[in-house]
């Protein structure tokens, strides 16, 4: 039985397909033009939406399908991927890590408002955590909600937060309380509030296509209805999203490879020196099976979590470690790619090298790969 019979069914097939044609009709023609732009138009969050992508894993009471499966989610993400495009799937995909929180912790009347504009893709939803003081240390952001009757009034500012400048609604972690992870909170902040502001967008090495932004607070004031979850609970709301977004990072990262592995092969079968294709020469028919084989690991071992993480369990140790992992073996396959097409993996008409900027944030992204190892360590009793 191949991985793909054990994991995914009938109905992820449907899925598949289904977002696969969406890439092929809506996103593939255009790509390119939207790197070189730094960014995509906004129409295909609604195109997204009417398609039914952005729903897929949300309840369907605001408009979403597949709740609780979670490998159609997989197939979705691995399919939107074969754009060729981190940065195009990190923006239109940023709802899943800002829209969560408010599903699981938000009022009845924050979702019911929220959450069924944002799955049609007529409102878009960020995450703000990072600031810029510190990005991994998350336990010590700076960013102040004192409460003031009815409202919080929020000072502070925000980095590298993906779709920021173009974004609806943001997901904001602030202090509401002392020192620690045991002062932070989170509020869901609208695009307009009187105080806060967007800044400039961040020029990036890679993801060119993902709007990143500075978002500033000078004494913003949020409604107290607008808190998610209980005063103070917000910093383990933000480590519970953080397990679905590493396992997300890291389905990116195998997908990542996979592209890099693809033209690779096509590469090897098409390219010829000194009179025969360049994939006859051991030395490079060697890399290729070992690039496909880090990669049949990797991805293996990230189906296994995604499994169990379905089931309920707790992955804490197991997700860091496949993105790691992911991560280490994208690395190594996208610069094996560059490497196999010369100077035209060098090219920026070439898609390895998009893959090898897109790549390199991967293991930065949802909590370094330091970061990880020190959760490894942690649960490993050191």
């Amino acid at each position: 039985m191949s991985a793909y019979q054990e994991y995914f069914d009938e109905s992820h097939q449907l899925v598949r397909d289904s977002v696969r044609r969406f890439v092929e009709r809506e996103i593939l023609p255009y790509i390119a033009e939207w790197e070189e732009a730094e960014e995509f138009p906004r129409e295909l969050y609604l195109k997204a939406g009417a398609a039914g992508i952005l729903g897929i894993g949300y309840p369907e009471q605001f408009g979403g399908s597949h709740e609780g499966d979670l490998f159609a989610k997989v197939a979705a993400s691995e399919e939107l991927m074969r754009s060729g495009s981190g940065g195009l799937v990190a923006g239109l995909g940023s709802l899943d890590i800002g829209l969560p929180p408010v599903i699981k912790w938000g009022r009845n009347e924050l979702r019911e408002r929220v959450v069924p504009q944002v799955l049609s893709g007529e409102k878009i939803m960020a995450l703000a955590v990072t600031e810029p003081s510190g990005g991994s240390d998350v336990a010590n952001l700076k960013t102040r909600a004192v409460r003031d009757g009815d409202f919080y009034r929020v000072s502070g500012s925000k980095t590298f937060i993906t779709s920021g400048a173009r974004a609806d609604y943001y997901t904001v972690a602030v202090r509401t309380g002392g020192e620690g992870f045991g002062g932070v909170s989170l509020l869901l902040v609208e695009k307009g509030t009187p105080g806060f502001t967007v800044g400039r967008k961040l020029k990036k090495m890679g993801w060119w296509a993902s709007d990143t932004a500075e978002l500033f607070f000078d004494d913003c004031k949020v409604p107290v209805e607008n808190l998610i979850g209980m005063e103070n609970m917000g910093f383990a709301c933000i480590m519970a999203n953080f397990q679905s977004e590493r396992l997300a990072l890291a389905i990116m990262a195998n997908m990542t490879a996979q592209l890099a592995l693809e033209e690779s092969l096509s590469w090897a079968h098409e390219r010829e020196a000194f009179g025969k294709p360049i994939g006859r020469f051991q030395v490079l028919r060697h890399r290729l099976a070992e690039m496909a084989t880090q990669l049949e690991v990797s991805r293996e071992f990230t189906y296994r979590q995604a499994v169990k993480m379905a089931a309920g369990k707790s992955v804490i140790k197991e997700i860091s470690m496949a993105k790691n992992f992911a991560t280490d073996i994208a690395d190594r396959l996208t610069y094996d790619a560059v490497q196999m097409l010369g100077g035209m993996g060098y090219m920026r008409e070439s898609l390895v090298e998009r893959l090898y900027r897109d790549n390199r944030i991967l293991s930065i992204g949802g909590g370094t790969r330091e970061i990880m190892n020190e959760i490894i360590a942690k649960q490993m009793n050191l």
